[in-house]
């Protein structure tokens, strides 16, 4: 699956900053360093960040450009929690240990807003998010959630908006109610990833693009990757390549679906008819098996996505596959002009749990099932943290069971796809 790219893909957040975006270099030679990372998306980057901060050596590598796959097209929506909810990991942790995790995801949304102003970057971050129903049978479950989270999780910042004044939040008829987070936000990833890499080489770090990793073993002096024009060796190994592992390691592999997403972002529109869409700007995500999702964007852009293709492809003609969904939730967009269409993958696995563990000296991120913005800097704290000689978090995270996904390389993707045509028609039911 994996192809190397020279350029990001044309989306609306590279044509938009393609001028701030600086090449960096690609391996050449030999290195040296204490923490080697493998990717360079937002797994490796908080991950880099944090250790370099530490006093690291780190060196990290990227097979394309830094933030090429999810981490640079994905719908830059900063929701608190997981893809799988909190019932898994209360299943695997108990309620004490889960509660542990979601106080760290609370961290992570504090830290996303701090990074920027920390660091002197701009990432077009603005507040709120809603989760929205559709049917009336899927009101209860948004109360049930802020239940939750205030008798379980501690948090008391939801509510729970009636249809009555949905209408105040989103110009759509198609909702039934929504649960308002002041926490969740929603931002420019693409920015995001390239003021990350760019503290990362103010506190000493070395970012390489371009430099596709071979394969890596294991040393009696550490680990050891290998690109086409050099080798890097490092104590430690992080392997944050999520979707594109591939076959860098078969066996964290085995335990993710590479999933086809994709998006559109409209034509600037007139402003009063932008305000309207979204009256207080937040982004939206409803709660349908595969949702919906849209946001505006600081130049008054519908950014909306929803399909999804489990066999991993992505349409041919994206904004002909999006168009009808985007009408259906704003019919007043009809014929509205699309400029920008894009695609790419997510790390799915079979349980939508994060996969994030440690065997040896040896680290991995993955599994973020296509809701990584703010779970990828809680992942990287747990890593980070544990490197630096505190496992608590990690071993929360270790606590947690991704298995394999049945049927093997071959028969995974239909097998997941069968499944989820099935949950797809009770959507439509």
């Amino acid at each position: 699956m994996f192809k190397q790219s020279a350029q990001h893909v044309a989306s609306y957040y590279a044509a938009t900053s393609a001028a701030a975006i600086p090449l960096r270099p690609t391996l050449e030679g030999r290195q040296d360093c204490e923490v080697l990372i493998i990717g360079g998306g937002f797994s490796g980057l908080h991950s880099a960040l944090r250790l370099a901060l530490a006093g690291k050596r780190v060196c990290l590598l990227e097979a394309s450009r830094l933030a090429w796959a999810a981490s640079g097209r994905n719908g830059g929506q900063a929701l608190l929690g997981w893809s799988c909810d909190m019932q898994p990991l209360e299943k695997a942790l108990g309620l004490e240990r889960a509660r542990r995790l979601w106080d760290s995801m609370r961290w992570a949304a504090a830290e996303l807003r701090a990074l920027p102003q920390r660091h002197g970057f701009d990432i077009d971050y603005r507040q709120g998010s809603l989760w929205a129903a559709v049917q009336q049978r899927r009101v209860s479950q948004l109360e049930q959630a802020r239940i939750e989270a205030e008798e379980k999780w501690g948090y008391h910042a939801l509510r729970l908006i009636a249809r009555e004044e949905l209408s105040e939040w989103i110009g759509s008829p198609r909702y039934r109610a929504a649960l308002c987070d002041p926490e969740g936000a929603h931002l420019n990833p693409l920015k995001l990833a390239q003021g990350l890499a760019a503290a990362i080489e103010q506190a000493g770090g070395r970012l390489f693009e371009q430099s596709r990793v071979l394969d890596y073993r294991e040393t009696a002096s550490g680990y050891v990757a290998r690109t086409a024009s050099g080798e890097v060796r490092g104590d430690v190994l992080v392997l944050a390549c999520n979707a594109y592992i591939d076959r860098l390691d078969p066996a964290l592999a085995s335990r993710l679906l590479p999933v086809g997403s994709y998006q559109v972002a409209t034509a600037p529109l007139d402003p009063e008819l932008a305000r309207s869409l979204l009256p207080r700007n937040s982004c939206v995500i409803d709660n349908q098996f595969v949702p919906d999702y849209f946001r505006l964007t600081p130049d008054r852009r519908l950014l909306f996505g929803g399909g999804c293709t489990y066999l991993g492809g992505i349409p041919k003609d994206i904004p002909a596959a999006t168009r009808p969904y985007l009408e259906r939730v704003f019919p007043q967009l009809r014929g509205v002009q699309l400029d920008y269409a894009w695609g790419g993958h997510i790390d799915v696995s079979m349980k939508r749990t994060p996969d994030i563990g440690r065997q040896g000296q040896r680290y991995w991120l993955q599994g973020f099932s296509g809701h990584g913005v703010l779970p990828t800097l809680a992942g990287a704290r747990a890593v980070t943290d544990a490197i630096l000689g505190d496992t608590e978090l990690l071993a929360l995270y270790q606590g947690l069971d991704n298995p394999r996904f049945p049927g093997g390389a071959w028969l995974a993707a239909p097998l997941e796809a069968a499944g989820k045509a099935w949950y797809r028609l009770r959507d439509l039911i």
